[in-house]
């Protein structure tokens, strides 16, 4: 439990959670959930099912379900929808969003909106009743109350309606200014002497070197980490990543996975990786350009292995030899560089080796929100 990805619009899907599992984090959550959706949709209910599924028994690291809402039987019956397809410390878990601070949740009356006293009642029920009718553990994820001191008894009426641990992102709900400032770790040091549950501190953290700092300050019990791991899915590690080989590492999660990754995601995902070492160099633009043009993820992969490579100045990463013919010619329909002179030509035909991850969530409606920590 001790370093956790954290839930994030359109960007926790389950290749990216496995990539940064694979680089260090010991659990982590699924975007939030809406139970209306889970109840009435059957199209967003496969495609989440099918998100924490297909992992199957390779899974080992728990992940944790993010539900939001303010009427606790309709987050109770939703959580129903999902709660056997998800791990927390061994068991299974879901999370209340109590902290996502965007338009969204300001019109739907739920998230970073309910913290207000006059909602406590709300926010309560809402827990009693999950820890009483489900058979999972029940967590919850805040932010900062107004005044300050109110986050503490908040927390700790939280803990004494069943939450198993308290996550909290330790930053005022503003939904045009997310990331304002500094996270006040001072609170998550004093919250973690309010409470006989674990401490999950959330925030502050641009480099490996924070993760220590962080813990240090608070004492916390597990640190939670978001849009750093966006750009640096390796954070947990010591070393920066790869752009080129963290790139085509998470692409080929998604050939594992299909499915579960709508394009627009696959090209953020991308897309990050890319600007956290480079966005400065003049080529950047071209990249960016190219990337949101893509109309599918071997063209990203194409893009990745070849015209990435050489703004770099490398040489094309070329597919493995088992991928393709066993004495290392490329496969009739692989998209392959060959050199002619000084120069290279792109042959342009399909790679078949990653398959497309289909545009099918029902995401993809909904305009997509600007990346943050739920």
């Amino acid at each position: 439990m001790k370093y956790i990805a954290a839930p994030m619009v359109n960007q926790s899907d389950l290749p990216f959670r496995r990539l940064v599992e694979n680089h260090g984090a010991m659990m982590s959550y699924t975007q939030m959930l809406i139970p209306e959706r889970l109840l009435n949709d059957q199209e967003y209910l496969e495609f989440h099912l099918r998100d924490l599924t297909l992992w199957g028994s390779e899974r080992n690291k728990p992940v944790v379900v993010q539900l939001c809402g303010n009427d606790p039987d309709m987050v109770v019956k939703g959580a129903r929808q999902v709660q056997g397809y998800c791990d927390a410390i061994g068991t299974i878990s879901i999370d209340l969003n109590l902290g996502c601070p965007q338009e969204t949740a300001k019109d739907g009356h739920y998230g970073a909106y309910l913290l207000g006293q006059k909602d406590w009642p709300i926010v309560e029920g809402m827990v009693s009743s999950m820890s009483s009718s489900l058979a999972v553990p029940i967590s919850a994820k805040l932010r900062l109350c107004q005044p300050l001191p109110k986050t503490y008894e908040l927390s700790k009426r939280l803990e004494a309606c069943g939450s198993s641990w308290v996550t909290l992102h330790a930053r005022t709900v503003s939904a045009r200014r997310r990331r304002q400032g500094a996270a006040d770790l001072d609170v998550v040091k004093e919250l973690k002497r309010h409470l006989n549950v674990p401490t999950i501190s959330n925030g502050n953290v641009k480099e490996h070197a924070d993760l220590k700092r962080n813990l240090l300050h608070t004492g916390a019990d597990g640190l939670m980490v978001g849009e750093t791991l966006l750009g640096n899915p390796c954070v947990f590690e010591e070393d920066d990543p790869d752009t080129t080989a963290v790139s085509l590492e998470y692409l080929s999660l998604c050939n594992k996975y299909p499915g579960t990754a709508t394009l627009r995601t696959v090209q953020a995902h991308v897309r990050h990786f890319v600007e956290f070492q480079y966005q400065r160099r003049p080529w950047y633009h071209k990249f960016r350009t190219a990337i949101t043009n893509a109309t599918s993820v071997e063209e990203i992969e194409h893009l990745t292995r070849y015209k990435l490579a050489k703004w770099l100045g490398r040489e094309p990463v070329k597919h493995d030899v088992d991928e393709a013919d066993p004495h290392g010619f490329p496969s009739e329909d692989e998209k392959e560089c060959r050199s002619v002179g000084d120069g290279q030509v792109e042959v342009e035909v399909m790679n078949g080796n990653i398959s497309n991850c289909l545009d099918i969530s029902p995401a993809r409606k909904q305009p997509f929100a600007s990346i943050d920590s739920q």
